[in-house]
């Protein structure tokens, strides 16, 4: 099978950290999260992956190269100006010859896509989301289906106590190459906006398919990262062929007298200085500097950052390479450079 990542979105939703950092290099617990959707993809046998790229397109193309690192084939969708997630996918509709997968740069799941794909065909549809439950649907379009699953009426955010359903979307899609044709060329057309109500109102074969033992989060936003990340950490969520999240790389150094409690991840070249004291769930990217006696407590820390001697970080992300001065505290923050250095 062939897939598609949309990747091409500027995650404003993550503003500061991706004023400088393109969504899918948005690391999670060392890895960038695209990598891990990669792995997922090949896990299920998916070795042609399509690919938009926009915002930052050069830094991601060189982040992920031919995709042979990932045990895919990547192909780029180099988009001037974005057209939506279904323009987009419209662009590369000489790519696809048969049932395919579209999945979002920022989705970080464990679900069976086979079991979704066997559902797609078993149902003879031309379009089938992935859904999963939600507790709390206020701030989600919820999907409401009939008895075997075919999509009969949306619900955007009801106020709680009207909701119909408690189905929300994961942004997995499994499509039929037919599907394009219903998208027009050239224009901005959005699955959610466009696409899907347009099959729902006409009676497509148009699906969905709840996921009730799956993990599904979207990172793009600080407490949705924080949770996902977390979840990693703490092994609530193992993702399919990824590397294991927690730990200390043996690149790292640790100066005397450091101090690590509960789960943390811990990058290359990575120095800890002396007296430093980590409580996870914590992650420390690579290239980072800690100075001594400084307080890490439940927070992210980018790739090249530098913590300054007795600063204090707790419940924070800070974002690629900055630097937070010796003696500072930083709680409860999302601190980030908002502009590229000279030279970049």
């Amino acid at each position: 099978m062939k897939a598609m990542v949309l990747a091409g979105g500027l995650s404003t939703r993550l503003y500061p950290l991706t004023k400088t950092v393109p969504k899918p290099l948005v690391p999670v617990a060392g890895e960038p999260n695209t990598a891990h959707v990669l792995r997922y993809l090949h896990s299920f046998g998916i070795d042609e992956i399509a690919m938009n790229v926009h915002y930052f397109a050069g830094a991601i193309e060189q982040a992920f190269g031919d995709g042979s690192r990932f045990g895919v084939r990547l192909h780029y969708l180099n988009e001037p100006a974005l057209l939506g997630s279904a323009g987009a996918v419209k662009q590369m509709e000489g790519f696809f010859d048969d049932t395919f997968v579209v999945i979002g740069c920022d989705d970080l799941t464990d679900a069976r896509l086979d079991h979704v794909v066997a559902f797609h065909r078993q149902r003879g549809a031309i379009a089938t989301i992935g859904l999963i439950e939600a507790g709390d649907v206020t701030e989600y379009g919820v999907v409401i289906l009939d008895e075997r699953g075919k999509i009969v009426d949306f619900q955007e955010k009801p106020a709680k106590g009207t909701e119909r359903s408690h189905l929300v979307n994961t942004g997995i899609y499994v499509f039929e190459p037919a599907l394009l044709q219903r998208i027009p060329s050239g224009e901005f057309f959005d699955f959610g906006k466009n696409v899907f109500p347009a099959l729902q109102q006409q009676g497509a074969p148009f699906y969905g398919m709840a996921l009730p033992d799956a993990y599904w989060c979207d990172i793009g936003t600080p407490a949705e990262y924080r949770r996902a990340t977390n979840d990693l950490l703490t092994g609530r969520l193992r993702l399919r062929g990824a590397p294991k999240a927690e730990g200390v790389s043996p690149l790292a150094i640790m100066r005397d007298g450091v101090h690590i409690e509960g789960p943390i991840h811990i990058g290359r070249g990575t120095d800890i200085g002396s007296g430093v004291r980590i409580l996870g769930p914590s992650v420390l990217g690579n290239g980072v500097l800690v100075g001594d006696g400084a307080v890490v407590e439940r927070s992210i820390i980018w790739d090249a950052c530098v913590i300054g001697a007795g600063a204090v970080l707790r419940d924070s992300i800070v974002g690629a390479s900055y630097d937070v001065a010796p003696g500072a505290s930083v709680i409860d923050r999302v601190v980030a450079n908002e502009s590229q250095p000279a030279g970049n």
